[in-house]
């Protein structure tokens, strides 16, 4: 079987509407603390992210997070990490961020967080990495999300192979077993210089 030592979350900078994904948050940052494996994150301590980072550090975690320099107002940056890594773009933090991970979970969140799912998966889908990448579908939150991609799979937009590249559990312990048993060995820094440019 094979090693996580390390995992990207994806999620919201804000709280969201429903305390749950909050909570799911706090959860993801606790189990990956707790099972050994650093947590790889955006680097800010507002909403969801604050919460993630806040539960892996209390429960004695590695946190690294990465942040772009327009982004370090005291507000917005989380001062309390293992690691925090000041980068010059959103397309830098990305990166970076792929490289320090062996896979990704995404969690709710908005427009930024949609953009760096759809991005993992597009690397993915390209062979640009092998990391495989999975969705907390927390509350039902992914379920729409879910519906259109099967809906652009059946349109022959997305490619019967490519449909189960996204990995969908509604528990994070499942989840995280999943992405191991997909994840090969020592991913961890192997993306492609095609993303460079």
């Amino acid at each position: 079987m094979n090693d996580l030592n390390s995992i990207c979350v994806f999620c919201g900078s804000q709280p969201g509407a429903r305390p749950q994904y909050t909570q799911a948050a706090r959860d993801v940052g606790a189990y990956l603390a707790g099972h050994g494996i650093e947590l790889v994150f955006g680097g800010g301590h507002v909403g969801m992210m604050g919460a993630l980072a806040d539960a892996a550090l209390a429960h004695g975690g590695r946190v690294t997070g990465v942040i772009p320099e327009h982004l370090m107002r005291p507000e917005i940056a989380h001062r309390g990490l293992t690691e925090l890594i000041v980068v010059d773009s959103m397309h830098t933090r990305k990166r970076t961020m792929a490289q320090r991970a062996d896979a990704f979970i995404v969690l709710p969140g908005g427009y930024g967080t949609f953009e760096e799912m759809f991005e993992m998966v597009t690397w993915l889908q390209l062979r640009l990495h092998a990391k495989p990448l999975g969705v907390l579908n927390v509350a039902g939150f992914y379920d729409r999300m879910i519906d259109f991609v099967r809906h652009a799979a059946e349109e022959r937009f997305i490619r019967a192979d490519h449909w189960d590249l996204m990995i969908v559990e509604a528990t994070i312990p499942l989840l995280v077993e999943r992405l191991r048993l997909h994840a090969p060995r020592a991913s961890r820094g192997a993306v492609s210089d095609l993303q460079r440019s």
